[in-house]
């Protein structure tokens, strides 16, 4: 793995000790306060999970979706949409396998403005901060786009395709890229202002707390990174292949894995706290979680969305599908919404897991909902993008 640290000249080394100290210190307040302030966002799903601790919640004071969501608008990309909105003030963003990224009137589904990458956009999905939307294509150029008029800030290309969504953290975004690297770029200019190497695809989108960044990779290694400069925290082998994105709640992490399992570890102490994985049906877990009200809740292939007793990793309930579930869920006024492979948009009550509302998109949806605003948008495999309210 490779390190950012470098070994101090002998002159002046107390000083120059004191000064770095001084510069991590100002740096993790300033990402303090830009994680606060996010947190605090009123009624907005701004990026991957809707919120940097890829949670999946919607804002507990988030206008109600109504009990029975129906369709306000569609809007068609014309190509493949595998990345999943994000919605902030009056619009929806979102980016398609066509090479766009778009921002749509989350009031009536109108186009605002397009921006054209040279390559397809495929998971990544849009993150907006400061004036800004950041994505990823499979060209491995990450994008900043102002959201005034949908002109290009800056671009940095990587050296592998990038099915990592961004995560804006005040002056810096991180991203994973499929050249195996973790990378923190100015959010200004797109400078790199350190990357991490990792021994596999960096396919999942970091989870961030006041000053680490977490994510279990395609090097069967779960890891945290300080977010200042890079260093790495800690490394724990998982023995499984991981292309779902990290879950973090109350100093804990969850996510599943390629060995048909779900794991979640205890950060303080670096131990696992708990692993679920069902012997009847052994199929991957490609979903990421979803927390809320003491439940783990995520898609497996196995056709069914789980939940678990966030403590002990005891199921609570499982709802069959038709088809594989790859969509991650969003969780909003005790609702569970889930896309699924079969073509349905599915609304679970979360305390029973019980069915309270369908929609038939006639279309496979890996996509993962957002909500805000009273509204779920989610996209689908034939380029539809789809708002319930």
């Amino acid at each position: 793995m490779a390190s950012s640290k470098r070994t101090p000249a002998h002159t002046g080394y107390e000083h120059k000790t004191h000064s770095r100290w001084l510069t991590a210190c100002a740096v993790l307040t300033a990402l303090a306060v830009g994680v606060s302030a996010q947190q605090g966002a009123q009624d907005e799903w701004a990026q991957f999970r809707g919120n940097r601790r890829l949670t999946g919640v919607a804002p507990a004071n988030a206008a109600a979706v109504p009990a029975a969501p129906k369709v306000l608008w569609t809007w068609d990309a014309g190509d493949a949409i595998e990345s999943s909105a994000a919605i902030s003030g009056d619009l929806v963003f979102i980016g398609a396998s066509t090479g766009e990224l778009v921002a749509l009137n989350l009031s009536d589904g109108k186009k605002r403005w397009t921006y054209k990458t040279d390559k397809p956009i495929g998971e990544s999905s849009p993150a907006v901060a400061g004036g800004l939307v950041f994505i990823g294509d499979l060209g491995g150029v990450v994008h900043a786009v102002k959201v005034a008029d949908g002109t290009a800030a800056w671009t940095h290309k990587t050296e592998g395709e990038i099915k990592s969504s961004p995560v804006p953290l005040g002056d810096r975004v991180l991203i994973g890229s499929y050249d195996g690297s973790l990378y923190c770029l100015s959010a200004k200019d797109g400078k790199v202002l350190w990357s991490l190497k990792t021994e596999n695809y960096v396919h999942g989108t970091p989870a961030v707390d006041d000053t680490a960044a977490y994510l279990a990779g395609c090097d069967e290694v779960f890891r945290a990174v300080r977010i200042s400069d890079g260093q790495p925290l800690f490394t724990i082998p998982i023995g499984a292949y991981t292309g779902a994105s990290v879950a973090l709640q109350q100093g804990q992490v969850f996510f599943g894995t390629f060995d048909n399992a779900v794991m979640a570890f205890d950060l303080q102490s670096k131990k696992m706290l708990w692993k679920y994985a069902p012997k009847d049906r052994q199929f991957p877990f490609y979903s990421s979680a979803a927390i809320a009200e003491g439940k783990v809740v995520l898609g497996g292939r196995d056709k069914m969305v789980h939940a678990l007793d966030v403590k002990t990793g005891k199921p609570l309930w499982t709802f069959t599908t038709r088809a594989r579930v790859d969509s991650s869920p969003a969780i909003a006024g005790g609702r569970v919404f889930v896309g699924s492979n079969d073509g349905r948009v599915y609304g679970l009550d979360l305390a029973t897991g019980k069915k309270v509302w369908e929609y038939e998109a006639a279309s496979p949806v890996t996509s993962s909902p957002a909500v805000a605003k009273g509204k779920v948008v989610v996209a689908t495999a034939d380029g539809q993008v789809i708002c319930f309210g």
